[in-house]
């Protein structure tokens, strides 16, 4: 049966990464304000609920956020209808629904059936959006709880597929193209990679079939055989996007399922909570000055530290001087490195040496859950780092680390820049998209390659950070094309003002697409470990 579209009103609704819309009516702006944009998706139903309710007929709805542009149909009900897939968009919120809707015109003029007639109603839509309006007709939320709602028409809300933006082979540059900018707990990081194989242990038990063409006669089944039969674990409901809402308009009384955006970010935090059979260490990359190395590394850590609760350190081998003892939250002391290789013969008995006598040299950075050692500071100290140096750091904290994040400094020749490539399971090179600090990266594999960790480097992580808001697409194409060709897999993220500055880091400040595209980066890293 084909769905009738009304043109009239013409309501439009923008849906902002920082818990702020506003709805359009004609013209008529009213903002709307929620604690996150969940809540946001929920009232602009609700406004738009309300003028079906007064029209006694079902509005065309337009939201547009992040992601794009969603075509939507509000019944006076409550019930909440798809009009046709995803309208991926590119550039800045509130550009895109009235080009959508021209559009949309015009295919329904060529339409050979007759549109249904426009809904009448004696309320004016300046009634319909006044102050004193009738807050029930405005506020459906209580009754969509009591109402039916058509479950059938909830089979059009699959999500559209995953942004090319995300794939492992070359794509083009971060766009704002985005999975939903959700500041809810559930949505920490929307929609990330194509769908990664789920973790596997690290050795697995041999099935039965192995066993049994080793061993050349029937062997009974074990334990892992009974563990490996288990069926995949149930998705579970959506939690995010116009899934996610339905589900709560509802109640719960409708559960969609997940989209494959959703399910993709859930599949890469699965990858960044994988066991290890061991403390992992991971080294961050770039020869040049600003390229992005210890935003890069207190990331890297800050994901695995809330994602795995700890346990994780982001260090800051500079031989003299760095700054990630800046950009890191900061602590009661200013103890560094240097301090605690001076003391490190206090942890160096297993028995008596305490994960806690450490808080005194390293910074704990609070709800990010992970701790960053610095580098000296003192510009008049004579102290620095070495190879010796670094080996018993290393051997001192992994102890008591899972996960060790390097930054490193710009000297390759320095012999504690050397140990720490040498101690690496996995390397991460960044570059931000400039030719010089993609210069600086491509010199750096060459040398790489050439003091013989060619492995290494085919295993090894590319992340490229756009520098600003636009970004140099041939730039970023050579990019991609080059480190694609040396490395396992590049990614990009984006242009965050919050990051800017150059302060401490606070990821509740961050974008929500900003932590999502690093959430996609450290679960491809943690695949290398």
């Amino acid at each position: 049966m084909t769905q009738d579209k009304p043109d009239f009103p013409r309501i439009s609704a923008l849906v902002r990464a920082d818990a702020t819309g506003e709805v359009i009516i004609d013209g008529v702006r009213q903002i709307v304000v929620a604690v996150d944009d969940a809540g946001v998706r929920e009232e602009i139903v609700a406004v738009a609920t309300g003028v079906a309710r007064g029209l006694e007929g079902p509005v065309r709805l337009e939201v547009e956020d992040e992601q794009g542009v969603w075509p939507l149909l509000i019944h006076p009900d409550g019930r909440v209808e798809s009009t046709g897939e995803l309208i991926s968009t590119t550039g800045p919120l509130g550009t895109h629904t009235a080009a959508v809707s021209t559009a949309d015109e015009a295919a329904d003029q060529s339409d050979t059936e007759t549109d249904a007639p426009r809904p009448e109603s004696d309320l004016s839509f300046s009634q319909l959006m006044a102050p004193d309006a009738d807050t029930d007709a405005l506020a459906p939320r209580s009754s969509l709880r009591s109402v039916g709602f058509d479950t059938a028409a909830l089979s059009s809300f699959d999500s559209p597929p995953l942004s090319p933006a995300y794939s492992p082979a070359y794509t083009p540059p971060y766009s704002p193209v985005d999975p939903d900018d959700s500041a809810s707990d559930v949505a920490f990081l929307s929609a990330l990679m194509d769908t990664p194989a789920e973790p596997q242990p690290e050795t697995p038990a041999p099935t039965r079939a192995n066993r049994s063409e080793h061993a050349g006669a029937h062997v009974p089944p074990n334990l892992a055989d009974f563990l490996s039969s288990r069926p995949p674990a149930p998705a579970g409901p959506a939690l995010q996007g116009w899934q996610g809402a339905i589900r709560r308009l509802s109640g719960g009384l409708i559960s969609v399922s997940p989209s494959s955006t959703e399910l993709a970010q859930r599949s890469a935090i699965s990858a960044v909570q994988r066991s290890l059979s061991g403390p992992r260490t991971i080294v961050v990359l770039n020869p040049k000055g600003g390229a992005h190395k210890t935003t890069a590394t207190l990331l890297i850590a800050a994901t695995f530290g809330i994602y795995r609760g700890g346990y994780t350190l982001a260090w800051d081998n500079n031989e003299t001087m760095g700054t990630l003892g800046v950009r890191a939250q900061s602590a009661r002391h200013t103890n560094t490195a240097v301090d605690l290789l001076r003391d490190l013969d206090r942890f160096s008995d297993v028995r008596s040496a305490r994960v806690g006598d450490l808080d005194n040299y390293v910074r704990n950075q609070g709800d990010a859950q992970f701790d960053a050692l610095a580098s000296d500071l003192d510009p008049a100290g004579a102290a620095s780092i070495d190879a010796v140096a670094f080996r018993k750091l290393h051997a001192t904290l992994s102890r008591f680390y899972r996960v060790l994040v390097i930054d490193t400094g710009n000297n390759m020749r320095a012999s504690n820049w050397e140990a720490a490539v040498d101690t690496a399971d996995q390397l991460v090179v960044v570059s931000t998209i400039r030719e010089d600090t993609g210069y600086g990266a491509a010199s750096l594999l060459d040398g790489l390659r050439r003091k013989g960790h060619a492995d290494k480097v085919a295993q090894a992580v590319t992340i490229l950070a756009s520098p600003s808001k636009t970004v140099d697409q041939q730039l970023s194409a050579r990019l991609h094309d080059h480190f694609g060709q040396l490395t396992r897999e590049v990614l990009d993220v984006p242009y965050d003002p919050s990051l800017v500055g150059g302060g401490p880091l606070n990821v509740d400040t961050l974008a929500p697409r900003t932590r999502a595209a690093w959430l996609q980066a450290t679960a491809a890293i943690a695949e290398g470990l």
